[in-house]
């Protein structure tokens, strides 16, 4: 009873902030529903900069900021020039430090803070591997401190578990287990609202295919 009333809760003050700024709303759903678009670096560069843009006008808000540095990391994994990479990850970096002094306790943020920090790894990962490894762990640990059911967080652990084990000697599908159970439950979690973060689950399901 008690997790329907907070469910019910949650949509009625989406709908009140959505009543209250309809310009915004309508600014990010419009944004947001062009991800499914972009193919290129130019794409999400484009994209990037109409939530920065966004950013600009709502300076009380954090999610157009992260969405912002989100289109930039993405941009890195795509780029294939180390110099560039990097230069992406700085755009994303302002984003993503503006963000987090907006929302100090908010699990997705330092989600996305440890998925700009792989960003910095896989720049370098010979040079950078644990230094960078240890940093997206750190904000890995407290987005799930803040929240051990966001999903996402959930995911960039298992990756890295998955991908840190060949070098302390366990079996990377040993870890299927854990990425079945992450799908299996993936669609209980709830975001706060229509444009808050909900992505990563096609990831997951590649998690699992990989398994097979």
């Amino acid at each position: 009873m008690k997790k329907i009333i907070l469910s019910l809760a949650v949509v009625l003050i989406s709908l009140v902030s959505m009543a209250q700024k309809p310009e915004y709303y309508q600014a990010m759903g419009e944004s947001l529903g062009q991800y499914a678009n972009c193919q290129s670096v130019a794409d999400f560069q484009e994209l990037g900069n109409k939530f920065q843009m966004i950013a600009a006008a709502e300076k009380s808000e954090w999610l157009p900021l992260y969405y912002h540095a989100n289109c930039y990391i993405i941009m890195s994994f795509m780029e294939q020039d180390a110099t560039k990479k990097d230069g992406y990850l700085d755009v994303a970096e302002k984003s993503v430090t503006s963000m987090l002094e907006m929302v100090p306790a908010e699990s997705e943020a330092f989600t996305l803070k440890a998925f700009y920090l792989v960003g910095r790894l896989v720049v370098n990962p010979m040079e950078r591997g644990q230094e960078y490894s240890g940093l997206s762990g750190q904000a890995l640990g407290k987005a799930l401190a803040l929240d051990a059911t966001n999903p996402r967080a959930q995911l960039l652990q298992l990756q890295m578990d998955m991908g840190s084990a060949q070098y302390t000697g366990q079996d990377p599908k040993s870890f299927c287990p854990k990425a079945k159970e992450l799908l299996a439950n993936w669609d209980n979690f709830k975001p706060k609202s229509p444009i808050h973060p909900n992505w990563g689950k096609d990831q997951a399901e590649g998690v699992v295919k990989g398994c097979e």
